[in-house]
């Protein structure tokens, strides 16, 4: 009987750039943030700017990630585990970020409508938009009207995003739009909806831009509905 041989173990410092961006690109895949922020800090250290440490490490390992989600290959554990990780380089990249003035792809508000208490599919959608770059703005569950105008207001977003998991609580929805509407302040946002309920229809029926059927998807979208409206502006 053959004995397997133990697996030697990776030293992310002494690989070159390349082979540690792509190392860096599985350890996401494999939702390990402990190598994910090694890698995050030896990157930094041989000179690589923020901005192209999040770019070529992260979103691109992320990218991947979201590839797999959505062609069924990874499933919500796996990538709670991966967005982990990547919370752990975005730890140490996002006051650098700040401090060089690099901006994100766009910003988004994202809530659970009033009178529903489900996050988990929002809070990864709300990863997965982080880690393709975009700035969001998390109102959390059970979100009123009232709350998602005053975050409009105060953040400024290009995007409304609202999650429900209730078939009950879907129609709030098109009460947040309708408001937006009345306050001619629709064509100000790109909107857009999802949750397990949902379908493309209902999304149309009720004036969003876009439904997204899951996380993956939702960064997908977003991805190409904001480069839409600037080449269009």
């Amino acid at each position: 009987m053959v004995e397997e041989q133990p697996e030697e173990e990776i030293i992310l410092a002494d690989l070159s750039d390349d082979d540690l961006t792509a190392q860096m690109h599985d350890d996401l895949y494999d939702g390990l943030a402990d190598e994910i922020a090694e890698g995050t800090n030896i990157l930094l250290a041989r000179g690589w700017e923020p901005g192209r440490v999040l770019n070529d490490a992260l979103v691109e390992g992320m990218r991947i990630v979201g590839i797999d989600f959505r062609d069924g290959i990874l499933f919500v554990p796996e990538v709670l585990l991966s967005a982990n990780a990547m919370k752990a380089g975005m730890a140490i990249l996002r006051p650098l970020l700040a401090e060089t003035g690099v901006e994100p792809i766009g910003k988004i508000v994202i809530g659970t409508v009033k009178g529903d208490i489900h996050d988990i599919g929002k809070n990864l959608v709300g990863m997965m938009l982080e880690g393709a770059g975009f700035e969001v703005i998390d109102l959390g569950i059970n979100t009123d009207v009232e709350e998602f105008l005053g975050a409009l207001d105060e953040h400024k977003p290009d995007f409304l995003g609202m999650s429900a998991l209730l078939t009950t609580t879907m129609p709030y929805m098109k009460v947040v739009i309708d408001v937006l509407k009345e306050k001619s302040l629709r064509e100000e946002y790109i909107v857009i909806v999802g949750g397990a309920p949902l379908n493309e229809e209902f999304g149309e029926a009720i004036g969003a831009d876009a439904y997204c059927r899951d996380a993956a998807v939702a960064a997908e979208t977003a991805q190409r509905l904001i480069a839409e409206r600037r080449a269009a502006a």
